[in-house]
């Protein structure tokens, strides 16, 4: 089965699935296509699927990979050897856990093409990982608190685990208890890592987008933090502050003193 086999035959499944989708018409278009199938796995509820269809999208989801980038091509900042800086998308990166900005529902964006990372990350990694969160919360019982942490598998993405976590949502001004609340979110995040033995994290920026926290501040509490979390016994070796705007970019390269070093942060 050829990639674009795979990826109508995602489509025609998909599309089976619910009555109100029974007029919808396949694009010849490639770029639509991709966009319709994003769509429908983004809004499809947490629910069995047949193996069949996720053998194919495993491969499909694989064969999508590009330009994946391994931690040991990214520089350290001269600061402190063991974080660093990388500008680009999270989901391309090959580290030991890559961390993702959810909701307190856990089980991804279900906003058809959303551009927060929890869709992009949910999109990327593929159909298990919803069922799997949604396992997860079952289990738990009610909405995933502010400040903790999650670790599943990566499933399709080049990292091994993702970490799962829900940080501060801002309505007005930041408050201390905001500020608290974000910084647990990298530390539950790091704890968890190292729970399992994990020597490489990459962190999104927690907060700073949908969430509304002020960008150099959630800097600010971010390295600190992480700093802190460092300075004691833990198979944690490397962190990555991951970036996707360049007004992040040169929060974080004033406060780290990379300057642009890192080729990858250009």
């Amino acid at each position: 089965m050829t990639h674009e086999m795979q990826r109508k035959f995602l489509i025609e499944e998909l599309l089976k699935e619910e009555k109100d989708y029974r007029d919808v018409q396949i694009p010849a278009d490639v770029v639509e296509q991709k966009k319709l199938l994003r769509s429908l796995m983004n809004v499809r509820p947490p629910r069995a699927i047949s193996e069949q269809f996720l053998k194919i999208q495993d491969a499909y989801l694989k064969g999508e990979q590009t330009a994946i980038v391994d931690e040991d091509e990214l520089f350290p900042s001269p600061l402190d050897e063991r974080l660093y800086l990388w500008q680009g998308d999270i989901t391309t990166l090959k580290v030991d856990a890559i961390v993702n900005a959810a909701n307190s529902g856990m089980c991804g964006c279900f906003h058809p093409l959303h551009s927060c990372v929890d869709n992009i990350i949910h999109s990327r990694s593929g159909i298990e990982l919803r069922l799997y969160c949604a396992k997860l919360m079952q289990k738990q019982g009610h909405e995933e608190p502010t400040g903790q942490a999650k670790i599943t598998p990566a499933f399709n993405l080049p990292s091994s685990y993702i970490l799962h976590t829900v940080g501060s949502i801002i309505y007005g001004r930041v408050r201390k208890e905001d500020e608290e609340l974000l910084a647990s979110c990298y530390r539950s995040c790091l704890s968890l890592a190292a729970e399992h033995g994990l020597s490489s994290v990459a962190f999104c920026c927690i907060s700073t987008g949908e969430f509304r926290f002020p960008n150099e501040k959630a800097a600010e509490i971010a390295i600190h933090t992480v700093q802190e979390f460092l300075q004691k016994e833990t198979s944690i070796k490397k962190v990555i502050f991951n970036v996707f705007k360049d007004l992040d970019r040169e929060i974080y390269e004033r406060l780290l003193g990379t300057g642009g070093e890192n080729p990858h942060c250009a």
